[in-house]
């Protein structure tokens, strides 16, 4: 008999549409032909967790709520921590801190993940929210494996906001597709080769084949890093 994967835990709820959408992606890679093929995940899906985006303003910060949301999910029997939200791993060092169990860290994957799939690219486009932005999550990572990160206008980026929160509240039509699809293409024609999903509600409204350039969801990569780690010996 094979030796049971390592169960997972999912700091989730951030929000609970995305969250939704990585356990569908978790079960896309795991190639399952029986459900036991599939992983064990424990998922904490809490809404509650403050707003990322007011706490890169001055807000409430997220650190305490996380970190206690990482040790529930380890008290658990959590083995491998996963987050789907982008923003929120400007506290990753508050999880990791929390636990002594590995936290598998979505915004450094997407990176690994970018270099596999452009090689010869140098500009990539990044598509994030706020939050994620002022803590200079991606560009520091794109910017260590030789990228030049490339990031919407002051303007571009309140519309795309909007976007999001519309997202979350469940509006995927044809009309915000489209202003996604805009919002890509905008970095596109700045000279970007490459775009990366650098939040989790994009692939809701945003897939691969709407844009001439490749698209990095850094859902999907988290979900596939995830299942590789989880079964790993």
């Amino acid at each position: 008999m094979r030796r049971p994967a390592r169960t997972v835990g999912v700091l989730g709820g951030m929000g609970p549409i995305a969250t939704h959408d990585f356990f569908g992606k978790v079960l896309a890679a795991s190639d399952a032909r029986t459900d036991d093929d599939h992983l064990r995940l424990i998922i904490d899906n809490n809404p509650f967790v403050p707003d990322r985006n007011a706490a890169a303003d001055g807000g409430p910060s997220p650190g305490p709520v996380l970190a206690a949301m990482a040790r529930g999910l380890e008290a658990a029997g959590a083995e491998l921590l996963a987050m789907p939200c982008n923003a929120a791993h400007a506290w990753a060092d508050d999880i990791r801190a929390a636990v002594r169990i590995p936290f598998v860290h979505m915004i450094e994957e997407t990176a690994v993940a970018v270099r596999a799939a452009t090689p010869q690219a140098r500009r990539v486009g990044v598509l994030a929210a706020d939050a994620a932005l002022k803590n200079r999550l991606y560009e520091t990572a794109l910017e260590a494996a030789g990228y030049e990160a490339l990031t919407l206008s002051v303007a571009d980026q309140r519309a795309f906001m909007d976007i999001i929160y519309r997202v979350k509240a469940g509006n995927v039509d044809a009309a915000l597709r489209a202003e996604m699809r805009s919002c890509a293409e905008r970095l596109l024609a700045e000279g970007a080769e490459a775009i990366v999903a650098g939040c989790t509600e994009i692939p809701l409204a945003l897939a691969p084949g709407d844009i001439t350039a490749p698209l990095i969801e850094s859902t999907t990569v988290l979900a596939q890093r995830v299942v590789v780690l989880a079964r790993a010996d």
